[in-house]
């Protein structure tokens, strides 16, 4: 069976006009669950994440979303449709973890961009720990990406993407048994969120000044 058949049929071909090139799509698992963390600075990001894995594996993509993007019928069908997860940011984006470890469990992909927002600038942001907490209760590796050029093609405020193109740089899984028998702590949470970011950071071309 054909998931987003709309998304395989028409926007992936069209995607192909700003996504100059992929890299390491071999790195994506093929036979397990695993959460895919990139980083965020444009609409396109969400497209850019699906483009990559749909194709390749003929699965969903669950997105993490701010509750926001709810928040009318048009968005909300839309989001429906992706397999969008809501989050919401003033409660902590509890509920929205708890749905993301049930579907993690079930076998499912959860994408997230850890920076919680886009970018204003194209530069990474301070990361939440929301995706260090999945891993390490889901226990399921990180696959980091790194997307380039998404910025310059359609940031924040603009609706009209522009003509120049994209790469996708998608690293290694990481595995994190390590912190899987420990009681989960903030210390553990930003090692694992830091180590996470710095790999997307090398992905991206860019570095992660955060702790």
């Amino acid at each position: 069976k054909m998931v987003y058949p709309i998304g395989k049929r028409i926007v992936f071909p069209i995607l192909k006009f700003w996504i100059k090139k992929v890299n390491g799509i071999n790195n994506i698992p093929r036979d397990k669950a695993f959460i895919m963390a990139a980083n965020h600075a444009s609409y396109m990001d969400h497209f850019g994440m699906g483009y990559v894995v749909v194709p390749f594996l003929n699965k969903k993509l669950h997105f993490l979303a701010k509750k926001e993007h709810f928040d009318n019928i048009f968005k909300k069908a839309w989001h429906t449709y992706a397999g969008a997860i809501p989050l919401d940011r003033e409660k902590g984006g509890k509920e929205a973890l708890r749905q993301a470890i049930k579907l993690l469990k079930q076998g499912k992909i959860i994408a997230i961009h850890p920076e919680g927002t886009r970018s204003l600038t194209g530069k990474l942001q301070k990361a939440k720990t929301g995706v260090a907490r999945l891993a390490v209760v889901a226990r399921v590796p990180v696959v980091p990406v790194g997307l380039i050029g998404m910025f310059e093609i359609l940031p924040k405020g603009k609706y009209m993407p522009k003509f120049k193109r994209a790469i996708i740089n998608i690293g290694k899984p990481m595995y994190f048994e390590k912190y899987y028998n420990k009681k989960i702590n903030k210390k553990i949470l930003n090692e694992v969120t830091t180590r996470i970011m710095k790999e997307i950071a090398k992905l991206c071309r860019q570095k992660y000044n955060f702790r």
